[in-house]
């Protein structure tokens, strides 16, 4: 056994702590300790957990719309949460304070809310000093409280737990008189932690009366309260009575775990006396086998706290820093820093250097909190020039400057910017931004002239935004602006300040001060393009006509205006088009004869513009309805423009009437077709068999199909085979065309298996599918049933032969079918044969089946070397944890609880909810509550697990006992855990104690319920309707419900089934009159998220935007999320329709819950854009699109960074100027922001569009945009997801060779040409890779192995051996950690 599951990775640590799995006890090593039984103060990370609420019909109570949000707000805080503790654990304060102001918003916050945003204010909050934790969770006891939250006992000892992770002083005493006065009751938690209180002080005498409280009221005595009485005898000085508490709990059959471990070397370490740090270490990792990492951080911690820095190292040296640590690891450097001791955390932090990932800064987070804490700028220097020489992180000071421009700690991001000078980092404009608001917003006019002095000593030229945006909105106009910089001495010619003059005059109208600016010979070389939008606005808001005329002339005639080909003709000819372009049909209409006037004038100045514009122009003009003036446009131009199933009822008679009637007939010569045929049946009902076997004898030459048929049924059902095969022979042979149905089929295939004639067995399948016979459901389920009785009577051969043919024959082919090849064995106790089956099924058919039933049979026997084979073969098959949680559950199931310990405990092992799940199910089904409670206790440490969601697993079966001694003991356990509850374990648990005549101890939420009537009272039309529906019959189903209209009222759960699938089909109108009904029926009947969903989609495909937007407001309303799809296709609708009022509306709306429903704010941004272009308004898309991509680049707070859908969009539809201003505008973001995504997605959509000439003329003036790395690559995985796509990373190869991942293009070039079936371009893409020496992965080479020999093509090189899952597994692997 010492070399049980050693092949796989993560499992060959554990091999050692499972050598005594199939020892005798006496051999086995001392059980790992559990876990604490709550987080220590810096590592509580795991009591948020979140699932999905359960869906359920409406009671026919109106629910209330408060209550409903409310719940709604709930599951988004506690999700928000949840994350922010899965991936960091902890919480930010902002987090925090956010979710705390948004519930009180409601003004009704619920009993759970009240309890989540309490625990929040302990040890989840690293980066903030213990008495502001304290006084924050004062703070939102008492704002609840004053908004009517209703405190039970978990809040108050929530607040027990929140004032010991942060060491608050307290009486305990004062403490138990406010729960006295609030008549809530103390529990055993309460009482374990006012122990702890006490202990906290040195106080042993308090604590003691405490204890003896608890001994009085029969509490049990946990090991939390040993492990306080450890540190209170410390405290008190004790430290002999300390140490002996650990002999008390052995005597008193309480074995010491982790939580008194961990009490004990903290004392320690209070007292600095290391060598007792070190033996108590050594004494746990020879007795337990290890100690915790956690643990060893803790004491980390302690020894820091308490002035022994020096002891440190050796602690560290101890612990195994592995990439699951980092979490924990940086929340130990965070609460260091906050505590001042940063430089211990520095040091820490640098053990971390080889957990780093390729390209991924360390530190950040370091550095981030060092500025929040406002540490000296020297201090950050000095730990930035560290991580760059250990290179931890490639750019610490520039990360420094971001994180003090968001803090707006403007003396620092000045020094940092100083720093970044001296080191020859460049220096950006929009770095002064921050601070140029902060100034505006005071109005302080000195701060903002310090800073463009403090930028220009730095050497940076600030640029044109720079100065229209922060700096001329302070002033009048810009000659004041002017006046006043130059007074300041902070006046520096440049291009930027030229332009943004020009700009600014033109924004406001003042088009003679344009005229003057552009006018002055001191005006520098600009080209036009940099204030264009700004002059048309200057010109539409402008009537004078000489101005305009005067200025287009200048335009077209300075040399500076035009600094690029082709020219004047052409720039002026873009400037008129998009003037006309920019203008409404009104405008234009109200603006006609001014229009007239400045088109002869610029002809009687020789003003020309290419036929393009020209024809462009006219387009616009004719659809503003002013075809006038066209002519006058013409003058312009260089030359003329170009030109349900049926249910069968039994046939039931009287026997003895029908022979009579039979007789009779016969004696008459008349026809007793019919008569026979009625007998036969009745006889078949009464399982006559010898009866109708005479009855078919005497009146054989008058026997029709049907009788037959019913006869074979009979015989089959009474074991006569022989009878059945003659009869079936005569009447249905192989080579007949007539064919018995196929439950007659299905009989004889189970009665000829049953008495061994196998061969007959084949050959009736062979007819089966020879005669096209239907397979149902209810056929596969009866050849599953056939498969497992050949399996249950251990008849290998019939099991194996029968299987073989079906599946061969293609009768059928499911997962459940393939579970008797492996049962057939488990009969015959024949495990090596059992597991051969297995690893066969997997092969042929990539299922594992009865997995669980073999590991438990293994671990039974005691057979060491099976059990290391299958581990083997699931860890390489699936990886190692799927392999650890079949172990886990199969030691729990047969009952080794120390083994099941020792696998879940394993280091990096996460929480599979749905594997949980599946156990947890399995043991309530056969009601194992024993095995179920060790699944919660040893699971409780298990990273990522929800515990809710455990206990309520608990709590189910303690419902289905009838339990609830049982259940109050699992609410104690909640509570000791720290765990919030959810609202359906709560309601579960008041319901268990209500129904046996308990005092619920809580306040009951109110949530909505499925209808309670069971699936068995439901009648046979609800049970068919939804069958149909999952069967994608809805419209059928449509029909069975209209027939039983004003017959029943029906279940929500069926009305809310087939609105779902009418839907789905795109059966609009009968899903509405669906919806109408049951809203007749039930009261308060309201769409569940999905079917809401489905119904604006079903709406935007039909154009009834109006309806959609409605359905979705009112799903906000109730508190229901819509689906990502749904809403991406309302959104893209109303953009196709240039209605901005809605689309701006539904902005607005979806606000708040944007990441939740994953839509981006970049697709809201472009669709926004897009509409504007579909009013004809470019200018606007224009200006309402580029501040946010400029927003989105400098803020990763905002998301709105790409342009890629408006380009496709604008693309497709071939409005080539649209195109041509966002190629503009994503043009002028590369050249003056550095901001190179949207130009990226440019050159993308050309790419796209196969305009490689234009792709590679951007390519040429916006080098950079290839830095773009990560759009390049998601470009080159979408063009591989489909078909055809092929010449697209073609001509990326083509344009960008040396900036590509050629390992990945390569990659997915070979895929694509796999997905045409181009064989000859998939070996000569191959090919290439050889002769450029590109490694490719395993992956790529596994699919392109099978594409070969699919194709009958040899492979040209050596097949990975692996399976094609084991390498997507890796891959997947290596994508996560990169």
């Amino acid at each position: 056994m010492a070399a049980l599951l050693s092949s796989a990775g993560r499992l060959r640590a554990l091999c050692p702590r499972l050598l005594p799995l199939l020892r005798p006890p006496a051999a086995a090593a001392a059980p790992r300790p559990p876990a604490p039984a709550s987080r220590n103060i810096l590592y509580q990370i795991r009591f948020l957990t979140v699932a999905p609420q359960q869906e359920g019909s409406v009671k026919e109570e109106p629910i209330s719309e408060i209550q409903t949000r409310q719940t709604w707000q709930f599951d988004w805080a506690l999700n928000k949460l949840d994350n922010s503790v899965r991936k960091t654990g902890r919480i930010p304060k902002a987090l925090l304070l956010k979710i705390f102001h948004d519930i009180c918003k409601t003004g009704c916050p619920g009993s759970n809310q009240t309890l989540l945003l309490l625990r929040s204010c302990g040890a989840l909050l690293p980066e903030v000093l213990s008495p502001e934790r304290t006084e924050l969770a004062h703070m939102i006891w008492d704002k609840m409280k004053e908004l009517g939250a209703v405190y039970d006992t978990s809040h108050y000892n929530a607040l027990l737990k929140v004032y010991l992770q942060n060491e608050h002083k307290f009486s305990p005493t004062e403490f138990l008189a406010r729960m006295e006065e609030a008549n809530v009751q103390p529990n055993r938690v309460t009482y374990q932690r006012l122990i702890a209180a006490y202990c906290n002080e040195g106080d042993i005498e308090g604590a003691s009366k405490i204890l003896g409280f608890m001994k009085n009221k029969d509490l049990p005595i946990t090991e939390a309260v040993f492990s306080s009485l450890v540190k209170g005898h410390a405290r008190a000085g004790d430290m002999k009575s300390a140490e002996n508490i650990l002999s008390v709990m052995r005597m008193a059959g309480v074995e010491p775990g982790p939580d008194t471990y961990l009490s004990l070397l903290n004392v320690y370490a209070e007292k600095g006396d290391v060598d007792s740090i070190k033996k108590t270490i050594e004494e746990v990792e020879k007795t337990e086998g290890y100690l915790m990492d956690r643990i060893l951080m803790q004491v980390i911690f302690s020894l820091a706290k308490a002035g022994y820095p020096q002891y440190i190292e050796d602690i560290k040296e101890r612990i195994r820093f592995e990439r699951e640590l980092i979490p924990d690891a940086m929340n130990l450097c965070l609460t260091l820093i906050t505590h001042g001791f940063e430089d211990i955390s520095f040091h820490f932090l640098k053990s971390l250097h080889h957990l780093s990932r390729d390209n991924m800064d360390q530190g950040s987070f370091f550095l981030q909190h060092c500025v929040n804490r406002d540490m000296p700028v020297n201090k950050l220097k000095q730990f930035c020039s560290e991580l760059k020489e250990a290179k931890m992180h490639s750019a610490p000071l520039p990360f420094i400057l971001r994180c003090a421009l968001e803090a707006n700690k403007s003396a620092l991001a000045i020094d940092v910017m100083k720093m970044m000078k001296e080191e020859g980092l460049p220096l950006r404009p929009h770095y002064s931004w921050p601070l140029l608001v902060g100034f505006q917003k005071e109005k302080n006019l000195k701060g903002i002239f310090e800073v463009l002095k403090v930028m220009h000593e730095l050497g940076v030229e600030l640029d044109t935004e720079t100065y229209t945006d922060y700096v001329f909105k302070n002033f009048a106009d810009s000659e004041t602006a002017r006046a006043q910089l130059k007074k300041n001495d902070c006046l520096f010619e440049t291009v930027g300040l030229s332009v943004a003059e020009i700009r600014y005059e033109a924004a406001h109208g003042r088009l003679d001060k344009v005229l003057s600016l552009l006018s002055s010979a001191s005006t520098p070389p600009i080209d036009m393009r940099q204030f264009r939008n700004s002059l048309i606005w200057g010109f539409k808001s402008s009537n004078d006509v000489h101005l305009w005329s005067k200025i287009t002339e200048l335009l077209y005639k300075d040399e500076r205006y035009c600094l690029t080909p082709p020219g004047p003709t052409e720039a002026v000819g873009y400037f008129l088009y998009h003037l006309i372009d920019s203008m409404s049909d009104s405008e234009v209409q109200a603006k006609e004869e001014r229009l007239r006037q400045y088109f002869h004038q610029l002809k009687k100045m020789n003003i020309v513009i290419p036929t393009t514009h020209y024809s462009g122009i006219c387009r616009l003009l004719d659809s503003s309805q002013v075809p006038e003036l066209i002519k006058d446009a013409r003058l312009l131009s260089l030359k003329k423009p170009l030109s349900t199933d049926n249910i069968p009822e039994s046939a039931k008679s009287d026997v003895s009437a029908l022979e009579r009637k039979l007789e009779k007939r016969k004696a008459e010569n008349q026809p007793i077709t019919d008569v026979l045929k009625q007998l036969i049946h009745a006889l078949c009902e009464e399982e006559n068999m010898q009866k109708a076997l005479e009855v078919k004898a005497k009146y054989e030459p008058d026997m029709v199909v049907g009788g037959y048929a019913a006869l074979i049924n009979l015989c089959c059902r009474h074991d006569n085979v022989e009878e059945a095969m003659n009869l079936k022979e005569k009447v249905f042979p192989k080579n007949s065309p007539v064919a018995l149905d196929t439950g007659k089929y299905i009989a004889l295939v189970e009665v000829l298996g049953k008495h061994g004639r196998l061969e007959d067995a084949i050959n009736i399948l062979t007819e089966m599918k020879e005669k096209d016979v239907p397979i149902s459901d209810r056929t596969v389920a009866s050849f599953f049933r056939i498969l497992n009785a050949a399996a249950m009577r251990g008849e290998v051969e019939t099991v194996n032969r029968l299987h073989e043919t079906i599946v061969n024959l293609g009768l059928a082919e499911t997962a459940v079918l393939h579970s008797p090849l492996i049962t057939v064995h488990l009969e015959k106790d024949d495990m090596p044969a059992a597991l051969e089956a297995l690893i066969n099924c997997y092969k042929k058919y990539g299922k594992i089946l009865q997995l669980h039933n073999i590991y438990c049979r293994l671990i039974e026997k005691g057979d060491a070397d099976l059990l290391q084979k299958v581990s083997d073969f699931i860890s390489r098959e699936y990886g190692d944890m799927m392999a650890l949680y079949d172990l886990f559950f199969a030691f729990l199931q047969t009952g080794k609880y120390k083994e099941a310990r020792k696998v879940i405990e394993t280091p990096g092992l996460r929480a599979h909810s749905g594997r949980l799940h599946w156990f947890a199910k399995k043991c309530i089904s056969s009601n194992q509550m024993e095995t179920l409670e060790h699944l919660v206790e040893l699971t409780q440490n298990l990273f990522e697990c929800d515990r809710d969601e455990m206990y309520y697993y608990l709590l189910q079966l303690c419902d289905n006992n009838g339990d609830w001694g049982k259940a109050e003991a699992v609410w104690t356990k909640i509570q000791e855990e720290n765990v919030v509850p959810r609202e359906k374990t709560l309601t579960l648990l008041a319901a268990i104690l209500e129904k046996n005549g308990q005092v619920v101890p809580f306040e009951v939420p109110k949530v909505r319920h499925e209808d309670t009537r069971s699936s068995s009272a439901s009648n046979v039309e609800e049970r068919k309707i939804r069958m149909l529906c999952k069967k994608n019959n809805a419209k059928e189903a449509y029909s069975i419900f209209l027939k039983m209209q004003g017959k029943n009222k029906f279940h929500y759960r069926t009305y809310d089934t087939l609105i779902k699938a009418l839907l789905t089909q795109n059966c609009l109108e009968e899903a509405i009159e669906v919806k109408h009904i049951a809203e007749t029926h039930i009261k308060g009947f309201t769409l569940n998220s999905a079917a809401s969903s489905l119904l604006i989609i079903s709406q935007v495909r039909r154009d009834y935007l109006k309806d959609a937007m409605a359905v979705l407001k009112g799903m906000l309303d109730s508190g229901l999320l819509p689906s990502r799809p749904a809403v991406i296709a309302l959104i893209q609708a109303l953009a196709e329709k240039g209605d901005l009022k809605n689309l701006q509306a539904l902005k607005n709306m979806l606000e708040d819950i944007t990441k939740s429903v994953g839509v981006s704010a970049s697709l809201i941004a472009n669709a926004i854009a897009l509409a504007h272009t579909k009013n004809n308004d470019l200018d606007a898309a224009v200006e309402y699109l580029e501040p946010l991509l400029i927003s989105g680049a400098q803020n990763p707070d905002q998301a709105v960074r790409n342009i890629s859908y408006l380009l496709r969009k604008v693309s497709e539809e071939g409005l080539e100027p649209a195109l041509e201003k966002f190629g503009v505008m994503a043009e002028r973001l590369a050249s003056q922001f550095g901001i190179y995504r949207p130009v990226t997605d440019l050159f993308l959509q050309y790419v796209s569009a196969d305009r490689v000439d234009d792709a590679r003329s951007l390519i040429q003036r916006c080098g950079a945009l290839v830095e773009e790395k990560r759009a390049l690559a998601s470009f080159m995985a979408r063009s591989a997801s489909k078909p055809g796509q092929a010449k697209k990373i073609e001509t990326l190869l083509e344009l960008i060779p040396e900036h590509l991942d050629m390992e990945a293009a390569y990659r997915y070039l070979m895929k694509c040409y796999e997905m045409d079936g181009d064989v000859a371009s998939v070996k000569a893409v191959y090919e290439k890779t050889k002769a450029k020496n590109i490694q490719l992965h395993e992956l790529s080479l596994k699919s392109l192995a099978a594409f070969l020999k699919k194709v009958g093509e040899p492979v040209p090189f050596t097949e990975p051996p692996e399976t094609f899952k084991f390498y997507v597994e890796k891959w997947r692997k290596r994508s996560e950690a990169s």
